[in-house]
């Protein structure tokens, strides 16, 4: 399986840099990253909404290792909030933040990546938007979902990520369907040990559905994030047994991923939301994008040994 060889090469600094150096690399990550400054990205989140498209925005680099990193990735999302402001646009255009990039992992990094979310939450509050915590590995969830719990006290729309290929997902929805939170479901995108997650993509598919049930008949707002066209119709036929109005969910997909099944939802008249990743530092998230299938690892490889 290819999956777990490129997960674990994206914490890999000599891969990195032989990613990072090889020809056709910039080509292939123009599909994924839509852009390294917030003034490239804009244009991209005016695109979107003009065709009826909403985005959720997450400004790459989750691997920090100084509490003055944690302060940049703070400041960078308080400046795209600046420029968002200017457009208007309210919750069409949200943001996705990884906690581990504010401090996470550092000495004392819960209370640091709280300390620095909550300015960013407040300030998207502001301009009548809102964030989203993504979930990374499942050592740093009790953490995320605590500071989620923290931040819903003052600001109830904030959202959070599940992963379907780990054991404790159905129990985490079942808790956060109640709530009345923003929950996304995904299938997961990290190494994770057989202990704590399914390693069978059939069954991660079969979790995938039980928990998506269960959000669908809860009292959250489900958010799909998945490019399996099964799953999507499943999706579909789930909301309309639990009654749900096509403004009461959504689908999520990755820019650069089946565009045109973006164009399609969104002229059915569902929201779909874009998930749109730029800045500088893609390496982390450009890599779990290629082990989630491997034609993007093919498409890639094809690249590097036709650039000279």
């Amino acid at each position: 399986m290819l999956g777990p060889v490129i997960l674990a090469a994206s914490r890999s600094d000599r891969m990195r840099r032989f990613v990072s150096a090889a020809p056709g690399t910039k080509q292939v990550v123009a599909r994924f990253i839509a852009g390294e400054s917030v003034d490239q990205v804009v244009p991209v989140v005016q695109d979107a909404v003009a065709k009826g498209l909403e985005v959720t925005l997450d400004v790459v680099g989750e691997d920090i290792t100084t509490r003055e990193q944690a302060f940049a990735a703070r400041d960078a999302y308080l400046e795209l909030i600046e420029h968002l402001k200017e457009l208007d646009l309210g919750t069409k255009a949200e943001m996705s933040i990884k906690l581990s990039m504010f401090g996470q992992a550092l000495e004392g990094g819960h209370d640091l990546a709280l300390a620095n979310v909550r300015p960013v939450v407040e300030a998207a509050a502001a301009i009548g938007t809102t964030v989203t915590l993504d979930a990374e590995d499942h050592t740093t969830l009790d953490s995320m979902f605590a500071i989620h719990e923290e931040l819903r006290k003052d600001f109830p729309r904030t959202g959070c990520v599940i992963q379907a290929y780990l054991y404790r997902t159905e129990a985490d929805a079942r808790r956060l369907a109640a709530s009345g939170s923003r929950v996304r479901l995904v299938k997961g995108a990290y190494k994770e040990p057989a202990e704590v997650a399914y390693q069978d993509k059939a069954e991660t598919d079969k979790a995938y559905v039980r928990v998506l049930r269960v959000l669908m008949e809860g009292e959250g707002y489900p958010m799909i994030g998945s490019h399996d066209p099964r799953l999507i119709s499943i999706a579909q036929e789930l909301a309309r047994k639990a009654g749900r109005k096509l403004d009461e969910y959504e689908f999520q997909m990755l820019y650069g991923i089946r565009s045109e099944e973006h164009l399609r939802l969104a002229a059915e008249g569902h929201r779909m939301r874009v998930y749109t990743a730029y800045g500088t530092d893609w390496y982390g998230y450009f890599m779990r994008r290629l082990a989630e299938k491997p034609a993007n690892l093919l498409f890639f490889a094809r690249s590097i040994l036709t650039k000279g």
